[in-house]
């Protein structure tokens, strides 16, 4: 099965707000990667619609079309293996910072024969997950005290960011430090060749000279 890593698609979705799509085949798996801090709750909406062969048109699928949905956290250990309907919703929690793999797929492609499935995709991540307004009714919530809480979600994640960050920021420190010094002892180890190679050619030609009585 092919797999083609992307990280973003310009396509604009016009039927999830802030949402991308692409199209794909039945032996295709696209795959996206997206850098989460730690204990950050992920969701993902998407919706899939088969292409009809006369028409060319995208079409509600037939209900035994699914999509698989693989997600794998930096270590790439599984977080997630499961099989949905053609539309639905997958969520899951980071436990680790960094990159995680979102991979789709279709989970057969006996139902369309060959033809291309368009699947609309919507990642939130954090506090982009709630429904506040949910969360208002259930917790009868007023304005103010649900832009509170909104608020304190903000700054939770924003704190969440900035760990990863610099996390980031000294894992890239590390690497240089790390580098430099391999490029300082190969530069010794390089003038320490080149002396050596230089006091053999003298120690050589001197005892050139003297086999041939020059000096």
């Amino acid at each position: 099965m092919a797999c083609t890593k992307i990280s973003s698609i310009l396509l604009v979705l016009p039927l999830l707000s802030n949402a991308l799509y692409f199209h794909i085949s039945e032996t295709e798996k696209k795959c996206f990667i997206e850098e989460v801090p730690d204990e950050t709750m992920v969701r993902g909406n998407y919706k899939t619609m088969i292409q009809d062969k006369n028409s060319n048109e995208f079409m509600k699928p037939d209900p035994k079309v699914g999509m698989h949905v693989d997600i794998r956290d930096p270590d790439d250990k599984s977080i997630l293996s499961r099989t949905y309907a053609a539309q639905g919703q997958f969520t899951f929690m980071s436990h680790k910072n960094g990159e995680h793999v979102i991979c789709l797929y279709s989970n057969t492609s006996k139902w369309f024969g060959g033809a291309k499935l368009r699947v609309y995709l919507d990642i939130q991540i954090g506090e982009h997950t709630n429904n506040y307004k949910e969360i208002q009714n259930k917790d009868k919530l007023t304005e103010l005290q649900l832009r509170v809480r909104q608020l304190n979600d903000q700054v939770s994640q924003i704190q969440k960011e900035q760990n990863y960050q610099r996390q980031r920021e000294k894992r890239f420190r590390d690497t240089s430090e790390s580098t430099s010094q391999r490029v300082f002892v190969w530069a010794i180890f390089q003038l320490v060749i080149l002396v050596a190679l230089g006091f053999w050619q003298v120690q050589h030609l001197k005892k050139f000279f003297i086999a041939k009585k020059l000096v």
